[in-house]
Formats: structure tokens, C-alpha cells, sequence
């Protein structure tokens, strides 16, 4: 199950003030016993329509959210008409979304402290600031992570950042070039500095998640070893570097399409970590993986959300 009231408040950090959006209410139909599955393959459906980001409805429903130059109805009905479920309708309508401060009560709210354990028992531990950490947990070794979330993914909260920061643990970053892409918080490339790495190079398309990654650099004291870009993967054909750990924290399609430069600027035998999609995606990802060359070497799996690594 995705958990859908999470789901909304952090899927997507591109949920901006600056672009504009629809709100889409999708009506779903179904037997009881089916009704959450239904939820869960629609809002799968949807993604690959161009949405980022999902609640749930009082009614039973589905709302979702889409940018409006993204916005293919087409493609939206066509998908929907493949949904496998007997005795289930799904209808929505279209209403353009309110302009606002998307994470104003999340940013006012702050979270509490995220606990990470690695398979060599030591602790990572990501809070706001105002959180902090509880005391009698802190005789472990400690990876301590401060995050400030202004209008950007990635704090902990959601399964595919746990995985990704687990992942992380697992490997040995003791000097190497790290590739964070699509930063939102930058969470992912400070977590890897934090455990050695010499330098990331971070990317991000949304302006508000370079601004925010800069400045949960400086809280952190890593700013001198993260540098931060404004784009997309388009970047990736002007760097002159390789890296020994490239990482992804995107949806499905976007990795699809990026993997082929994620691995022109990976050194030999280096090391691909991706999240944001659902284990019934993991098929496309390997097969395209298999296409570049990709060997698997682990996987990770929560609440229907999963992380694969790679190594070239």
C-alpha cells in the first residue's frame, strides 16, 4: 500500500508556487474488497499519464495532481481503460488547482526524527532541527542528518528516501565521486559526504530544490564538498567527470529515459542506485538496465515501493 495522505505531502518536490496545475478527481467504483488495490494501480496508471502526486478523498476517491502543460487526457482515458479489476468504474473530473504554498504546514510542522539502520549496525539518524534525536539511541555509531524541507522531496519520510539512505550505508564511500540526480533536499548526496565521499555534483529541475540543497549543505558543513546544479539530466553530456555512485530517486519513466546518461558518466564498475517506482515496474527497469549493461546486485522492497542497485 502506498499510504496515500504521506504520499501527497511529499511524493514530488516540483509542486511549486511557479508552475500551474489540474486537480483531477478520479471516482472509483469497486467491491470493498478490491477498493485500495484499485487505488493503488490508478494512481500507477496515472503517473504514467504525467501525474506526481495523489490523496485521498472523503468520499472514497482519488485526487490527483498534474501539470497543465503535461496533461495528455488522452493517453490518461486510454490507460485507464486498461484497468484489470472486475465490477470497478473509474470517472474523474478536471478543475485547476489552487495556487499555494504546496509545503507551508509540513515546512511550519517540521517531522520527527527518522531512524536508518545499515548492515553494519550504525545508525543514521535525519530530523529538522527541532526534532531532535532521542538521547538513549545515541551510544551507536551516528550518521547525523539535519534537514530543513523548503518546497523540496526528500526527508526520510517516505519509503524509496529510507531505502535509498539504507543503500547508501551499505556501500563504501570512502573517496568517491557521488551523483545525486533530481536532489530535491539534497538528503541523498549529503548522506553519502556524511559517509565519506569525497565530492557529489547534485542536479535538480525544480530551483527551489537547488536553493534548498545549498542550504542543507551549509547546516550540515558539507557545502564545500557538494556542488549543485539547475537542470535536468540534459546536463550529464557537459560533465567532464565520472562517478563511482550514481544515484536516482525519480519515477519510473523519467529513469527509463535517463539511465542511458547516467551510465556515460559512470566509471568503470560503479555503482547505480535507483527508487521511486513500484515493485511491478522493477521488469521495465531490469530490462533496460540489461540493455546498458547493468548487473543487479540488490534489491529493496517497502510498501509497494522499491530500490535497485546496479553496477556497471
Amino acid at each position: 500500500m502506498i499510504g496515500f495522505s504521506l504520499f501527497f505531502v511529499i511524493l514530488h518536490h516540483n509542486l511549486t508556487e511557479d508552475m500551474k496545475y489540474y486537480e483531477v478527481n478520479f471516482h472509483i467504483q469497486s467491491p470493498e474488497s478490491t477498493i485500495n488495490d484499485v487505488k493503488d494501480v490508478v494512481s500507477a496508471l496515472a503517473c504514467e499519464a504525467g501525474f506526481e502526486t495523489f490523496e485521498e478523498t472523503q468520499d472514497g476517491g482519488l485526487k490527483g495532481y498534474v501539470q497543465q502543460g503535461l496533461f495528455d487526457r488522452g493517453l490518461l482515458d486510454s490507460l485507464l481503460s486498461s484497468c484489470p479489476f472486475e465490477d470497478t468504474t473509474v470517472s474523474y473530473d478536471i478543475c485547476e488547482a489552487e495556487d499555494c504554498d504546496w509545503n507551508e504546514q509540513w515546512e511550519q510542522e517540521g517531522f520527527e526524527p527518522i531512524w536508518v539502520e545499515g548492515s553494519n549496525k550504525k545508525l543514521l539518524v535525519i530530523h529538522d532541527g527541532r526534532h531532535l534525536p532521542e538521547s538513549t539511541k545515541l551510544g551507536q555509531p551516528l550518521v547525523n542528518i539535519e534537514i530543513d524541507a523548503r518546497l523540496a522531496f526528500g526527508t526520510g519520510t517516505h519509503e524509496t528516501t529510507r531505502m535509498m539512505c539504507s543503500a547508501l550505508m551499505e556501500q563504501s564511500l570512502d573517496g568517491k565521486l557521488v551523483l545525486d540526480c533530481g536532489c530535491g533536499t539534497g538528503i541523498l548526496g549529503i548522506v553519502a559526504l556524511k559517509l565519506d565521499a569525497a565530492e557529489c555534483t547534485a542536479y535538480d529541475i525544480d530551483e527551489w530544490s537547488v536553493d534548498n540543497t545549498h542550504h542543507n549543505a551549509v547546516i550540515n558543513r558539507v557545502d564545500e564538498r557538494l556542488k549543485v546544479l539547475h537542470g535536468d539530466a540534459s546536463l550529464l553530456s557537459q560533465m567532464e567527470k565520472q562517478f563511482d555512485v550514481v544515484m536516482a530517486n525519480i519515477n519510473r519513466n523519467i529513469l527509463l529515459n535517463d539511465m542511458p546518461s547516467f551510465c556515460k558518466v559512470m566509471k568503470p564498475h560503479a555503482m547505480l542506485l535507483l527508487s521511486g517506482f513500484y515493485q511491478e515496474d522493477i521488469p521495465l527497469l531490469l530490462e533496460r538496465a540489461q540493455e546498458l549493461g547493468l548487473t543487479l546486485t540488490d534489491k529493496k522492497e517497502e510498501n509497494g515501493w522499491c530500490a535497485l542497485i546496479f553496477k556497471l
